[in-house]
This record gives structure tokens, sequence and C-alpha cells, in this order.
């Protein structure tokens, strides 16, 4: 019987598989990198073990270090989470050789299945690998990663004259990501929906299959919104990739949880992988059947047996996944303190942080999976999107908003969604609406402090109004009010009252509540995010027109061949990669024009803010 389980991962995922450890009377163990000392799963743990490394990056993919750290703190059996190296099979052999209990899937499965391109030969499917295997004929394709997912070391090409630079971005990704630069080519289906099987099978030949989960609305291939069951599909269709995928566990002599994946289009079943792991969206699968699938794996390698039929499921559930990045600087992860996180009664938050926890550059920006259940989809969906609106979340910017308008899109909540579909919406569903009170509420909020510390700011002759400034989704706006002998006032507006953090305004008749929160310059009125402007600015802070700053803290890791000071470059050319949170974010010209500063080279770690480039226009 496992006494003690040592979970190879971090943050949320570290944090999911503790909790049920703890319900079992199971001792934890965390591992964590110099960056993640004080990170939430290390707290948590029974006991944390600090795993050296060149890079915080490359820490949790040192398997010898992790079954050492299992060793050292007498865990008996290692939880290898999802992502790293849980799909790794010399690491899972490892585990064993050690004399641990390792919960997942046999060597032999994880090294079958961890390979996308190994794992279709299996099914019968011949992989592309490379681009002597690609014609104009097979436009336009997917260059993928054949190990991990999580989006990294994905790229579509439409040309095919782009095709080998993909090939390349992607390979660097991947090793990047998973320790494996081995990508391949499939054929790329526009419209298709992203649904995927549970799948659970013992020791003793059952094999489970928990429904069917859609995750079609993706975002550079990452998974943004998922449901169980997947909506809309036939019974026969259903059946299909239900048998599909006991048909892909047998094969392998599958044990434990696993995933495996599918694109349907035009009313069939194409696959794409298996998982051998568990995935990011299983609680929508818990909800829907009432099971929770840690437990289950537990179950499964201590030899109990499944029941001959799983539960029957029940409503339907919805997640979200929850990053730190901003839409306006092209969707690059964000950092900084995140002061609080709180959703309404009712909603699962899964999540790697605590209010106060600091988000670094290293690692996933995710900061947190928000999963509703309901007796039916459309209960589950309103009920998600309504919580999304009310969470309270203060730090740094995040894809909040992207959430609630695509949970409420009429292609969503109708069912017709595809793997499209922010290739058509993105644009409408981030276009910035900030409150427009919002910024009156946060100077009105700031004057009622000050008004309190320094008797007040009215004068018995009339006088010119106070005016603030603040930055809202990368526009300035301005607001003006007064002070009077009875109170703060502001025209267009009657200020029904105004505190440290309460603003109350009424407009035509009807009243609005604003919460305030400030943390130094940045301030949060309900859920719009504002930056505090100076009256002055700093003249140090200035740049010249053309220049590129670093949108993130980051690593150059290539700059463009061939480009120097001096080159002429076209508008939207490559200009540069940075790497942040295990993806790399290209760097392009802005204009056409002369480049005249190229203060960066590959292996520069920079800050946000730093010049990167400056290109000077025609």
């Amino acid at each position: 019987m496992i006494t003690s389980v040592l979970v190879a991962n971090r943050g949320e995922i570290a944090c999911r598989v503790f909790r049920t450890c703890r319900q079992w009377g199971i001792r934890t163990v965390a591992v964590h990198s110099d960056a993640d000392a004080n990170a939430l799963h290390a707290r948590e743990a029974d006991a944390a073990v600090r795993l050296p490394g060149a890079s915080p990056a490359d820490t949790y993919l040192r398997g010898d270090l992790i079954v050492k750290a299992a060793v050292a703190a007498g865990a008996d059996a290692v939880h290898p989470g999802y992502g790293f190296l849980s799909e790794n099979a010399d690491f899972a052999r490892a585990v064993r050789d050690a004399g641990l209990v390792w919960i997942g899937p046999p060597p032999e499965a994880v090294e079958a299945m961890a390979s996308k391109t190994r794992a279709k030969e299996l099914m019968g499917i011949a992989p592309l690998t490379g681009a002597t295997d690609v014609t104009e004929a097979d436009l336009p394709v997917l260059v993928k990663a054949a190990a991990g997912g999580g989006g990294r070391g994905m790229r579509v090409v439409r040309r095919l004259a782009d095709l080998d630079a993909a090939l390349t971005a992607a390979g660097a990704e991947a090793t990047s990501a998973f320790g494996d630069g081995e990508v391949f080519v499939e054929p790329y289906l526009e419209n298709g929906r992203h649904v995927e099987v549970q799948i659970l099978a013992d020791t003793h030949g059952t094999v489970w299959t928990l429904g069917t989960r859609d995750c079609s609305l993706q975002r550079r291939h990452q998974k943004v919104i998922e449901e169980a069951p997947a909506p809309g599909l036939t019974p026969e269709l259903t059946a299909e990739l239900h048998d599909l995928a006991v048909r892909a566990a047998r094969a392998v002599d599958y044990v434990g949880a696993g995933t495996v994946e599918f694109l349907v289009a035009d009313g069939r079943a194409h696959f794409l992988e298996m998982n051998t792991r568990l995935q990011v969206e299983h609680p929508v699968t818990e909800a829907v059947f009432g099971v929770d699938l840690v437990a289950l794996q537990l179950r499964v390698v201590e030899g109990h047996a499944l029941e001959t039929d799983p539960p029957h499921p029940h409503g339907h559930a919805v997640e979200a996944r929850l990053y730190a990045e901003d839409p306006a600087s092209g969707w690059a992860p964000q950092t900084g303190r995140l002061h609080r996180l709180t959703v309404p009664d009712g909603i699962r938050l899964d999540t790697g942080y605590t209010d106060g926890d600091d988000i670094g550059v290293h690692y996933d920006p995710m900061l947190a999976k928000a999963v509703a259940h309901a007796p039916t989809r459309a209960e589950a969906v309103r009920r998600l999107a309504g919580a999304l609106e009310r969470a309270v979340i203060h730090g740094p910017v995040t894809n909040r908003d992207l959430l609630v308008r695509s949970l409420r899109h009429e292609e969503f909540t109708s069912g017709h969604m595809d793997t499209g579909f922010y290739d058509r919406h993105l644009t409408d569903l981030t276009r910035s609406t900030p409150d427009p009170l919002a910024p009156l509420a946060a100077a009105l909020s700031d004057a009622s402090t000050h008004a309190g510390r320094f008797g007040g700011g009215w004068r018995n002759l009339p006088s010119q109004p106070q005016v603030r400034r603040y930055a809202v989704a990368g526009e300035e706006h301005e607001v003006r009010y007064h002070h009077t002998r009875t109170g703060l006032t502001a025209e267009g507006v009657h200020v029904v009252h105004a505190g440290p953090h309460l603003v109350v305004l009424e407009t035509d008749g009807v009243q609005r509540r604003f919460a305030v929160a400030r943390y130094g310059d940045r301030v949060h009125v309900n859920t719009t995010a504002l930056t505090a402007l100076p009256r002055f600015p700093d003249p140090t802070t200035q740049h010249a027109p053309g220049s590129l700053l670093a949108p993130m803290p980051g690593t150059v890791v290539r700059v463009a061949e061939g480009l120097t000071e001096g080159t002429t470059v076209q508008a939207g050319q490559p200009l540069l990669w940075l790497e942040a949170m295990k993806m790399e974010h290209r760097i392009t010209a802005p204009v056409a024009g002369r480049l005249t500063e190229l203060p960066v080279s590959p292996g520069r770690q920079v800050e946000v803010g730093t010049l990167l480039a400056v290109v000077e226009a025609n």
C-alpha cells in the first residue's frame, strides 16, 4: 500500500495530486527548482526537495535528480503529473528500477504512445517526417512535436517555402519544452473539432471509456476552453470514438488513466495521438462522472479491479484556462505579483498560486482552471461565464475577458464551434471595451483617501478641477472632478459615495457600485485594471521612434540570419526571437525601413522594456 507520493511536477499539477493524496492519508513530497522555492506546491507538501539545475526551465526534466529526491525523502511512489517527464518511458523505468511505485502506465505503453509518430504507426497511420515528404497538394500542413503537448512545437504551414523554417522553429521549441526535438508533419484540417476520450484501465483487463470531451477552442494550438461531454455528436460517432480509444489502449496493454485524441470532421474521426497521462482538462470528466481520477490511478496501481462498467454520467461541465497574458501586446505572457484570486462559490478552481505569490518567467503562464458543472450544457456555460465575470483577479493582465466573451459567443453557445473559432473571432473577442466609469471611480477613490489624510481639497473660491490620468488596455484616459464643501463631484454623474475601497455612482437614476483595490500605481476597479500615470512623464523613459521593447522578461534565443545594423527590413519581417515561459515569441519590424540599432544577441537575458532594436521608417 502506498504511504508517500512524490509528484514529479510543479504548480497547479502538483497541488491537484497532493489534494487527493491528503484525502487518502498519503504523505506528499514536492520537488522544486530554485525559482519555485517558495511556490505553493512546495509549501503545501509534507516535504520538499530542491532540484539543482543549469536553469529553472530544465530542472523538472532531470529524471535522475527526481528519483534521487524520492529516495532521499522516503517516498515509495512517484506520480508524474502531466507535462515534463510524464510521458518519458526512460523516467518511468528509472522510477521502477529504484524500487519505487510508478503511478502511471507501463513504460512500454508510454514508449509506444509518447511519440506521436510511433502512435500513428501503431494505429495504422503513416506520418510525414520531413520537408521532402510534402508537396503543394498536401497544404496546409501542421508541423508538430513528436513528444509533449500544450501547443509547444506546433506550426501551421500554408506555403511550401515556409516549411523548412517551421520545422527548425518547431524543433527548437520542442527541445526547450520537452528535451526532444523530433517533429513531424500531418495534414491540417481547417474546420475540424478536437474531441478526446478519457480512458482508465486496470491490471485485470477492464478498460473504461469515460465519455468524450470537446477541446476545440484553441489559440496557438493551446486549449483554452474544454467541456464534457462533447456536444452534438451522434450516438454512432460517439460509439466509434470509444471503440477506437479502447483499441488504442489494448494495443499497448495500457494500465491507468490516459486520453485518446481525435479530430472530428465531416462526421468522421481522425486519430491524433494518445496521451499516456492525465490531461489538464480532466476535471470536466470528474465532474460529469462523479469520480476522482487521481484516486482511481492510486487504486489501479495498488492492484484493485475496476467495476465492470464505469459510473453513469450526469449533467455537463465546462472548464476555462485562465492565463496571465496580455492581448494588447500580442498575447505576451505576464509576470508579477498576483495580489488576489477568488471565484464565486460553486466553481472548482485548480491553481498553483495563492494571494501574494509571484508569477515568474520560467514556466507556463496558466494561473488557474475554473470549472462549472450543471444539469445542462446551457446552465454550465452560463454559470462559468458569470463566475469568471465576477471573479476577483488582482495582478497581471489575464485572458479573463476572452474567456467570458468566448463562452457567450453564439457559435459556442450553439455548440457549432471548431478549431478555427479563434481564427475567425479573436479580433472581435479581444476588442478593448473598458468600463468608461472605471477611471473616474479610481480617481474618486484616490481623492477620498487623500481627503481623509489631509483634510480635503476644496477651496472657498471656484477653482480648476482636479485631473487624474490612467492607462487602461493600452489607452490613456483623463478624468476630472471637484472637491466641494459637500464632497466630491464630477460632471455627468452623481457621486453617491466615494471611499478608499468603494465608490457608488449614479447615472440616469441607476446606481452602480465600484470595488476599488490599489497596489502601488496599479488600480483594480471591479474587473477593469488601470495604471495611474504621473502628471509629468519621465523623460528618461522616452525612446526613439521605431524602438522595439521587450514585451516580457525572457532570453534572446536567435537573431534573424544576416541581420546587422544598417540592414533594410520590411514591415512584419522577423528580427529576433524571445523565449519566455517555454515558448518562443517572434519580434518583427513594425514598419519598412532601416535597422539602426540591434543592441542584443543570442543568449542575452532581457527584462520588460529592454530595447531590442530600432527600425527607422523609410
